[in-house]
């Protein structure tokens, strides 16, 4: 009972397994390929980098604290000293040791736009990661569409194989029949014999190229193929040539962080104006008079306006703006290289697909005169007119007609698609 039960349960899941799709492979092999956790670092890193480039507008607070000890300070001029002593009162001056409890706050006014171009740099620098990914990941589906095509061609294989040693076996069982009736020779039964050998043989080694080729995009899907054979794609039409590669939007991607570069490096030769307040508890204070007279510690405060300007950034402006123009013609170059190899390829695929539709159109009535010539050829054979070996020349050319077909077929739909990978349509 309960062998039965299994096997009615591994025939009803047989049942509704369906064919594996090209589409679906696609997505499996994406959602399972390892760089596409990159997406979710670059997004962490692009907001790191936004928070911090928002920071320049937080207050900046400092808290220091020091002791010092001078080896000269303000001193009362020596006549001075005398004539307050002669009058009773002591001032000395200045003590060495000197002692500083502070808290600096600056807030900046105008950083000569830095912070909107870092901004804009970490923004840009983010899609163009983001792009280097997308053109990785559709590396990959050109990829598994090899391995997918592949295996379709080899399915082909192996049902033309499978059928033409059907028919060996059909020619085989008469050709023994013709034997025991003294009609023929052992070594025609030998000989259709070893091509059945041979033909399974063959089968055997495709089988294997089959299995090996299942094995490497199951490794790319991320789990089993759900079926033993896979469901061939529908003819694929391109509509005009304009591409929307991911290359395209990656070179975009790399001439926004350029000019995000330019913006910055203009900001860096601009001024910076920025409030700023101090205050600390020590001694000496700002009253040098009182710190004379007392060495006691007091509260001090100072407000004010700050300008800053780093005439030095002009000294590289010139080389940096240099260096970024030949970054830009650089990117130019790639892409023109890039859009000419994808013209070159469009070109080709163009040519393949039209050669096979013309061959996939004589196929048809290729088969059916090899068809033809081995039936007549069995007839014959029956009749005593031609040997095993014309028989099996005519079983073979059948055999490769179908074959042809097939691949063909295939071959059309591969290079259709991949006409639709160089375009990304």
């Amino acid at each position: 009972m309960k062998r039965m039960l299994l096997t009615l349960l591994l025939a009803i899941s047989a049942l509704g397994a369906t064919a594996q799709t090209l589409d679906e492979c696609r997505r499996l092999a994406r959602e399972h390929y390892p760089e596409i956790r990159q997406y979710n670092l670059i997004s962490e890193t692009e907001q790191y980098n936004l928070s911090n480039a928002a920071r320049a507008w937080i207050p900046q607070v400092v808290i220091s604290g020091q002791a010092t000890y001078q080896s000269a300070t303000p001193t009362y001029p020596d006549a001075l000293q005398g004539m307050l002593s002669a009058s009773g009162v002591e001032m000395s001056g200045i003590r060495k040791d000197q002692y500083k409890v502070a808290i600096d706050i600056q807030q900046n006014i105008w950083d000569g736009g830095q912070s909107k171009a870092n901004k804009a740099i970490a923004e840009a620098e983010a899609q163009e990661q983001r792009s280097r990914v997308d053109v990785s990941l559709y590396d990959l589906q050109q990829r598994v569409d090899n391995l997918y095509f592949g295996i379709l061609l080899l399915d082909e294989r192996v049902a033309q194989t499978e059928a033409q040693i059907g028919v060996l076996e059909s020619n085989l069982a008469r050709m023994r029949a013709y034997y025991n009736n003294g009609v023929a020779m052992q070594s025609d039964v030998d000989a259709i014999e070893a091509e059945v050998l041979t033909a399974r043989q063959t089968l055997g080694q495709i089988e294997a190229s089959r299995a090996s080729y299942r094995r490497m995009l199951e490794t790319f899907i991320g789990q089993s193929l759900t079926s033993d054979k896979l469901q061939r794609p529908a003819s694929a039409d391109v509509l005009g040539r304009n591409s929307a590669r991911p290359e395209l939007a990656l070179f975009d991607a790399q001439e926004s962080r350029l000019n995000a570069q330019l913006r910055a490096i203009d900001a860096s030769t601009m001024p910076r104006f920025s409030l700023f307040a101090q205050g600390y508890y020590g001694y000496p204070g700002l009253d040098m008079f009182q710190s004379m007279v007392s060495a006691e510690w007091t509260p001090n405060a100072i407000v004010g306006v700050r300008m800053s300007w780093n005439i030095g950034a002009f000294y590289t402006k010139r080389n940096n703006l240099e260096k970024l123009n030949a970054a830009q013609r650089q990117i130019a170059i790639q892409r023109d290289v890039f859009l000419f190899n994808s013209e070159m390829q469009t070109t080709q695929d163009d040519g393949e697909i039209t050669r096979l539709r013309q061959a996939v159109a004589d196929d048809e009535r290729i088969v059916e005169l090899r068809r033809n010539v081995r039936m007549a050829a069995e007839s014959r054979l029956e009749n005593g007119v031609i040997d095993a070996t014309d028989l099996l020349r005519k079983i073979t050319d059948e055999t490769n007609a179908m074959l042809n077909r097939s691949t063909h077929e295939i071959e059309l739909l591969q290079a259709q698609y991949r006409l639709k990978h160089t375009l990304n349509q």
